[in-house]
C-alpha cells in the first residue's frame, strides 16, 4: 500500500515540480506514532523558499483530492532535504562534486566505515575525495 501512494504522489507531483522548474529529491509514506505523513522532499540549484514549498502543496494536496489514492488521513508535508540532504542518485552526487560531503560505506575501508572531505570526482562509480577525516565509534571501532 505504501508504495502504491509514494509511485502516485511521484507521478502527480513531477508534473507539478517540472512547471516550477524544481527536482524531486524523495517521497515518503509512513507512520509515527497514529498519525500517516506523506512527505515530499523538493529541491533546485539555487536552493528551496518556504513559498515553493508552499506552491507544490497547493497544487499536490489539490491532485491528491482528486485521485484520492489514500484511505487513511494523513499528513501532506512537502520541504526541501535541507544542507545535510542524501545523495540518492548519480546525478546528486556529480552536483557534489567540489562540496564538503560525508560517506557511510556498508562494509569498511582500510578499518574505517565513515568518511568526510571534498568530494573531487565522480566516474565510473568511483568516488574520490580529499579526506579530511574518518569518525570511530564511542567503542574505539570504526564506524
Amino acid at each position: 500500500m505504501s508504495e502504491r501512494v509514494k509511485d502516485t504522489a511521484r507521478r502527480l507531483v513531477q508534473p507539478i515540480l517540472e512547471d516550477l522548474g524544481l527536482e524531486l529529491v524523495e517521497v515518503e509514506y509512513k507512520k509515527e506514532g497514529k498519525n500517516w505523513f506523506l512527505r515530499v522532499y523538493i529541491d533546485s540549484p539555487k536552493g528551496i523558499a518556504i513559498e515553493d514549498c508552499g506552491t507544490v502543496s497547493e497544487r499536490l494536496s489539490e491532485k491528491l483530492d482528486e485521485q484520492d489514492p489514500v484511505n487513511e488521513n494523513y499528513y501532506l508535508e512537502v520541504s526541501s532535504p535541507g544542507a545535510e540532504r542524501p545523495l540518492k542518485s548519480e546525478e546528486d552526487i556529480k552536483r557534489a562534486v567540489g562540496k564538503y560531503i560525508n560517506i557511510t560505506t556498508y562494509k569498511p575501508l582500510n578499518g574505517d566505515k565513515v568518511f568526510e572531505g571534498t568530494l573531487l570526482s565522480f566516474q565510473d562509480g568511483i568516488l574520490e575525495i580529499s579526506q579530511k577525516k574518518s569518525r570511530k565509534s564511542q567503542n574505539g571501532n570504526s564506524l
